[in-house]
């Protein structure tokens, strides 16, 4: 299955996506048909400037989500949160990265005119929310008196921005309370409208304390190299990444590379490194049957009192004691 579409304020996903498939709308819900699968999307109207598309299903084929950016200049900001458990993947150009609520990608912000493709395995749960609101009632609702240099670019709604935030458990638990939710609520758009203003608070205040005192347009090919840099960062956790091959690599020059990195992903690649470090640590203490010793020596420690270190300001535990669970 392929759907393409080019955001716009004036786009109907809804209507769009049943004329493409032949499956009739009721209302405000499409129910996919038992010959594609099973669940709904659905599409809500919070308010003047906001609306909101609920996306829950799980299909017989792969389903490929083609967003073609528009290059047409307009207001529309989207959000993007996705809550799937088995990862999908997302692909700018060549290079496809895992999509999860656990994944750096789980929450999107971006302007309208860049790309993006979302690959959905058949057979899996699809869960995600896209929210959209206009710069005018996104500013009215934040009512930031001094906002950051990043919360400015998106309330201009400017060319080219795009941000990417890891899902909080905060945010996973209002996005399951809205894909659960019961439609047959008398107050069931009152419901929605809080839950989504609660998650954009949330996301919004992460964006509002980035230390950002510049902004770069963000082009077409700029996200494609970050996705290649990104994806060579977390092929070796055991090596730190060397700038200079990473620069060279992507035909960047260091610093513009530095700064790109941290402007999208919210910090410097050696932090993002070593961040995705500690979550493999985790996830090999727990899941994967390793010694704390062996952990260590696998992520590239050779001194392990440090890596104990790290991994207690990380996760709150001395290793042994995460392992166990203690």
């Amino acid at each position: 299955m392929f759907f393409e579409f080019v955001p716009n304020p004036h786009f109907d996903f809804l209507t769009s996506f049943a004329k493409k498939f032949n499956v009739p709308v009721e209302g405000d819900r499409l129910v996919i048909p038992p010959v594609m699968g099973t669940g709904s999307i659905r599409r809500i109207l919070l308010s003047d400037g906001l609306k909101m598309i609920v996306h829950s299903y799980r299909l017989n084929q792969d389903f490929i989500l083609n967003r073609v950016g528009n290059d047409e200049p307009n207001d529309l900001v989207s959000v993007i949160f996705h809550s799937n458990e088995a990862p999908a993947s997302v692909k700018t150009g060549e290079i496809a990265d895992p999509l999860s609520r656990n994944s750096a990608f789980a929450i999107q912000i971006a302007s309208t005119d860049l790309n993006s493709q979302i690959r959905f395995p058949a057979n899996t749960d699809i869960r995600f929310l896209v929210v959209g609101i206009m710069k005018n009632a996104l500013g009215n609702l934040l009512a930031i008196d001094k906002p950051s240099r990043v919360v400015q670019t998106i309330l201009n709604a400017d060319p080219g921005f795009l941000f990417y935030e890891t899902m909080s458990v905060e945010v996973h638990k209002l996005v399951k309370q809205i894909t659960d939710a019961r439609e047959s609520n008398t107050l069931a758009d009152f419901y929605y409208r809080l839950k989504v203003q609660e998650m954009l608070y949330l996301v919004f205040e992460k964006l509002q304390q980035r230390d950002m005192q510049h902004h770069s347009t963000i082009h077409k090919d700029d996200v494609e190299r970050l996705f290649l840099i990104r994806t060579a960062i977390l092929s070796d956790l055991s090596t730190p990444p060397s700038l200079p091959d990473l620069a060279k690599m992507v035909s960047l020059g260091e610093t513009k590379m530095k700064d790109l990195f941290r402007q999208v992903f919210g910090d410097t690649i050696y932090n993002y490194y070593q961040h995705a470090r500690m979550e493999e640590a985790a996830f090999l203490l727990k899941h994967g049957g390793l010694s704390v010793s062996e952990t260590g020596y696998q992520l590239g420690f050779a001194n392990l009192s440090h890596f104990g270190r790290l991994f207690e300001k990380y996760h709150g535990a001395k290793p042994k004691k995460y392992a166990t669970g203690g």
